[in-house]
């Protein structure tokens, strides 16, 4: 890339090849940060983790070096495989804006670039990422090695137009002028339902920046992909009942920063069983059809076609299915499992409901909740492939 980054940007942008050096330097000298990297790569000395980040030159350099061995570790020893289904990306010279569903704070982004690579694209993604997860200064520092940008939530209402402005001017920046692929959640934090839904405000903040009066050609300088991710199982899966039911039982309860600490660690160490991302192809041809419409419902329009394209993608599997009927008191999708795979599913749900300690533990309603984590798939994908 020749064109220099906007000052504007420096605030919320990923590190420049030129900061790295220092960067790593501080992260190095971080003990909190020494103490995470020698839980995650034991055995592996300091010293030899410093060599080795002086010869990265670039932000694509460390995720070679360090990330992508770190995320295949993590597949061999919490997962039974991962696979990303990219066929229908056929110019992978093309720079794309994956917006997904979002079920992983960390693996999310983390396992598409990893899959990039694996298909033969030449480069990973830039991430949005919350400034509510960036606990620790370490994280920030290291999520910005590792191609992230800033998305600012805690902000008043003047401030976050502003910064929605700067925030989608950056994106489109990235991918025209920086040649990076983005990825983005279709809503602002995670379905913990997984009733899977792309929130209007993303496709505005994202057609503030751009060129034209039509929102949808902005849209379509960034080739939106929608992605489908399907993990088998959702580790944090318990932690996302107990939090709905204390949202319940507690006016205006929210989560601590250990909560969310809790829910990154819960979410790479624990299983998640089979693991299949589905992209499909760039909606640019789709948005031609779509720009005679007013800007309202041009968005809503949107939302649509792409949860359409997810729920249409999601790779079902047998707990899916199990859910959905004992959710339901039936026995509709019963050709889809065995007797084994729901003996299997019920014990799992009962293992992870007896790891919930919270005062007051309504397990029936805990359930409910986690039944419905598992089928809301099957429902979106049959409501979709109907249509």
């Amino acid at each position: 890339m020749n064109k220099p980054i906007p000052a504007e940007f420096d605030e919320i942008r990923p590190y420049s090849p030129e900061e790295l050096p220092q960067v790593c330097r501080e992260l190095l000298a971080d003990p909190d940060f020494r103490a995470v990297v020698a839980a995650v790569m034991p055995g592996v000395p300091m010293d030899a983790i410093a060599a080795q980040l002086v010869q990265c030159k670039t932000n694509l350099d460390i995720q070679k070096n360090f990330f992508y061995r770190l995320l295949h570790d993590i597949i061999r020893h919490h997962s039974d495989g991962f696979d990303l289904d990219a066929s229908a990306l056929t110019d992978k010279q093309q720079r794309y804006t994956f917006i997904s569903n979002h079920r992983d704070i960390v693996l999310d982004p983390g396992l598409l670039s990893l899959g990039l690579l694996d298909n033969g694209f030449p480069t990973t993604v830039e991430i949005a990422i919350g400034d509510n997860l960036l606990i620790y200064p370490w994280i920030k520092k290291l999520v910005r090695v590792n191609k992230s940008f800033i998305v600012q939530r805690a902000l008043s209402m003047r401030q976050k137009l502003e910064a929605s402005a700067r925030l989608s001017r950056y994106i489109h920046f990235a991918v025209a002028e920086k040649g990076e692929n983005i990825w983005i959640a279709q809503r602002e934090g995670r379905a913990k339902d997984s009733d899977d839904r792309t929130q209007d405000s993303v496709l505005k903040m994202l057609a503030l920046g751009g060129a034209g009066d039509n929102p949808a050609d902005r849209l379509k300088e960034l080739h939106i992909v929608p992605l489908s991710l399907s993990y088998e199982y959702d580790p944090c899966d318990y932690l996302k009942a107990a939090e709905m039911q204390l949202k319940r039982d507690i006016e205006g309860y929210r989560k601590s920063q250990q909560d969310d600490l809790l829910n990154m660690q819960t979410g790479i160490f624990g299983y998640k069983g089979r693991i299949h991302f589905q992209a499909s192809e760039c909606i640019d041809k789709e948005l031609d059809g779509l720009r005679h419409l007013p800007k309202t419902e041009l968005f809503t329009q949107v939302s649509q076609l792409i949860d359409r394209h997810i729920h249409r993608s999601y790779r079902l599997y047998p707990g899916n299915y199990v859910a959905c009927d004992l959710l339901e008191g039936t026995a509709r999708f019963a050709s889809r499992y065995t007797p084994e795979d729901k003996a299997r599913f019920e014990a799992y749900i009962q293992k992870k409901l007896d790891l919930i300690d919270i005062a007051g533990k309504d397990e029936t309603f805990l359930r409910e909740r986690m039944l419905t984590m598992y089928a809301n798939p099957v429902i979106n994908h049959q409501k979709a492939t109907e249509a």
